[in-house]
């Protein structure tokens, strides 16, 4: 990782967090130095009065920049090619790309990521004897439903947003993760959505952050 900016960022959060691990992905796309704290769920921290007074969401990630902090994980994304690598095809200037781009990350936690979560949590943080399978696959029938929104847009494009691998494909590539890995439902296939998702599977950054064993 780079040195360019002192090994100055920190990451408070749990690196199995999807919000947490879209942020860890980016700063690898871009070769940036950082530290990362353990906070959040079973390392705990985040309730603590020092956590909250810089997230008072209580929630992982929370950046801290020197004496700037900033919480919300796509935003955090955004600072960090304006900060730091401003050129970054990442983020794109073209005013219909960022918007593109944009429309995209924020359709990711207003959309994407209340579908998501059910099924997620369902097949991965629940015990087997607790789990309802007839409502995690009515869940994970309303998750295909979005994933096909997505699918249909793969279909004219190589990424999300166009040509170029950018923010939007960090943010629903690390869903596509949970999507794709969990496992005892039924899926459509989503021939596009499979494609991209095997472009992105061959990312270093992926590989590092997103790709471990989900827990």
């Amino acid at each position: 990782m780079s040195n360019d900016n002192q090994g100055q960022l920190t990451i408070w959060g749990r690196a199995n967090s999807v919000n947490v691990q879209k942020v860890l992905w980016c700063l690898h796309e871009l070769d940036l130095a950082y530290n990362r704290i353990d906070a959040g769920m079973a390392y705990g921290r985040n309730r603590e009065a020092e956590y909250l007074a810089m997230n008072p969401n209580g929630r992982v990630p929370t950046l801290v920049d020197g004496d700037f902090v900033l919480w919300e994980s796509n935003s955090i994304m955004r600072y960090f090619v304006l900060a730091y690598r401003p050129q970054s095809t990442l983020y794109p200037h073209a005013p219909k790309l960022r918007a593109s781009v944009d429309r995209w990350l924020d359709w990711t936690l207003s959309t994407l990521q209340p579908v998501d979560r059910p099924v997620f949590w369902a097949l991965v943080r629940t015990p087997v004897e607790e789990r309802d399978m007839a409502k995690i696959q009515k869940d994970a029938d309303a998750e295909a439903a979005q994933w096909q929104i997505v699918d249909s847009y793969l279909g004219a494009r190589r990424f999300i947003a166009g040509d170029e691998f950018t923010l939007a494909d960090i943010a629903l590539g690390a869903y596509a993760r949970r999507w794709f890995g969990v496992e005892g439902i039924s899926r459509p296939t989503f021939p596009h959505l499979d494609r991209w998702f095997a472009l992105l599977s061959t990312r270093p950054g992926f590989v590092r952050h997103i790709a471990p064993p989900m827990s």
